[in-house]
């Protein structure tokens, strides 16, 4: 299925970053200028233009005022659903501002929701959104850090497979981060929930602590 690769401000790793036909690039303000560094020229370009200093005139550009009830990450992932995309990929979406990431995180939640595929790609973390299904983890070594979040109030029939921690049928609620800081114990791992949404996040080495 074709991919909306949406490039954000934050930390930009060019990690399994390989857009083919088909496929959207959305840079969100001033993501624009990692896609410049790696070569690559969006599909469209939008935000307030706070953070990028030159507004180019080589793509679309979909511009907005800085006051507005969505962030620049947030109006190009609903630009790429618009046009029929349903996975996605975000980049340039951790690092800086808290806030933002925190953001952007909530973002990833409510796409799975509404049945998208999404995920994050980070620097030293990618995350996952996963609702009412099971969610196959990366690959990785022994030992590397995987943290299981409930994003919404509650989810229930949450199993944890291949992990050192294993949960059974349990319920995650908002308010008591039960699944944080567990780890690989086995090379094949998976996130299951029958009721709700979880963020998983996942270190791209055991080295993360």
């Amino acid at each position: 299925m074709a991919t909306c690769y949406v490039v954000g401000a934050g930390d930009f790793t060019a990690r399994d970053f390989a857009p083919v036909a088909g496929d959207c690039v959305i840079a969100a303000d001033a993501g624009y200028g990692a896609l410049q560094a790696i070569g690559i020229k969006p599909h469209l370009l939008v935000g307030d233009f706070d953070s990028l200093a030159v507004r180019p005139t080589d793509v679309p550009v979909l511009a907005f005022p800085p006051e507005k009830d969505d962030t620049d990450m947030g109006i190009a992932l609903s630009e790429g659903w618009k046009r029929g995309y349903r996975d996605f990929a975000l980049y340039g979406a951790d690092g800086g501002r808290v806030d933002h990431y925190l953001a952007n995180l909530s973002l990833l939640g409510g796409l799975s929701r509404r049945g998208a595929n999404a995920w994050l790609i980070g620097s030293v973390f990618d995350a996952y959104a996963v609702t009412d299904a099971t969610l196959t983890l990366p690959a990785r070594a022994l030992g590397t850090v995987v943290s299981v979040f409930c994003h919404g109030e509650r989810a229930t029939g949450v199993t944890l497979r291949g992990l050192k921690y294993p949960l059974n049928m349990a319920t995650l609620t908002c308010d008591h981060p039960l699944g944080v800081s567990n780890e690989y114990a086995a090379h094949k791992a998976s996130v299951t929930v029958e009721s709700g949404t979880l963020l998983v996040l996942v270190a791209l080495s055991p080295k993360v602590r």
